[in-house]
């Protein structure tokens, strides 16, 4: 099977209508043309899968097309591709540019977090990740997530130092699901490093959403945790 017509049918053979409603609640992405299927995602994940020898041509057939759940197809195939530990080094960079130029369809927090810690951010691991700075000052709010959240392929290696860099950068940032990935990702880098973590958020905790507080500082001690709360955020409209 390495057609995306084929991944496509199986898609709609499996889509349920009664599934709808509930998987529209994960796409935030904000765009009207986007339509939802009825596919959750447990089911989109397996029949990805069968199609990871996708070609990229039909990876950004799968991309372009108006589904969000066809989409997520795309985006997986990509990670599955970036996971192989024998795929030759210009194939990932292909895969690392068809990612970076249709960013216009990943267009949503769970299509970011699907594919950017491998396209991306295993791809940068060992190169210049100045790109990370240009997509973090975009003005794309899923660009921006994608910058921060590909530094996890970073974090597992103990490396943190980007993390909090990027984070930094996009503190007052004003996208909900940019501060979620803000609370989620510093909070990752500091269980490698703490004292990081402490600085970063007693430094920034004017800027960043109390929600965003709240979900780093999840696992540091409550005396550092209460301290943080003395001081409320910047911006205290945003609902936290």
């Amino acid at each position: 099977m390495t057609d995306a017509a084929d991944l496509i049918a199986a898609l709609e053979a499996a889509a349920d209508p009664e599934k709808i409603a509930y998987v529209a609640r994960f796409y935030q992405g904000g765009d009207p043309a986007t339509q939802i299927m009825g596919v959750p995602m447990p089911k989109v994940f397996p029949l990805a899968k069968q199609f990871a020898a996708l070609s990229l041509a039909q990876i950004e057939t799968l991309l372009e097309d108006t589904r969000y759940e066809v989409r997520m197809a795309a985006v997986s195939i990509m990670d599955f591709q970036a996971r192989q530990k024998k795929r030759a080094p210009p194939e990932r960079k292909a895969l690392f540019d068809l990612y970076l130029r249709r960013h216009d369809r990943i267009n949503n927090w769970d299509l970011v977090d699907r594919a950017a810690p491998h396209v991306i951010g295993e791809y940068l691991v060992d190169t210049d990740r100045t790109v990370l700075d240009r997509l973090a000052q975009s003005d794309n709010p899923h660009e921006r997530r994608t910058a921060l959240v590909s530094t996890y392929a970073f974090i597992k290696r103990g490396d943190v130092s980007d993390t909090f860099r990027i984070a930094d950068m996009l503190a007052d940032d004003p996208d909900i699901y940019v501060q979620k990935a803000i609370g989620s990702w510093v909070r990752e880098a500091g269980k490698r490093d703490e004292t990081a973590l402490i600085s970063y958020l007693t430094q920034n905790k004017d800027r960043l959403r109390r929600t965003t507080i709240t979900a780093a500082a999840k696992h540091l001690p409550e005396d550092v945790r209460a301290e943080l709360r003395r001081t409320g955020p910047r911006n205290p409209t945003d609902g936290s």
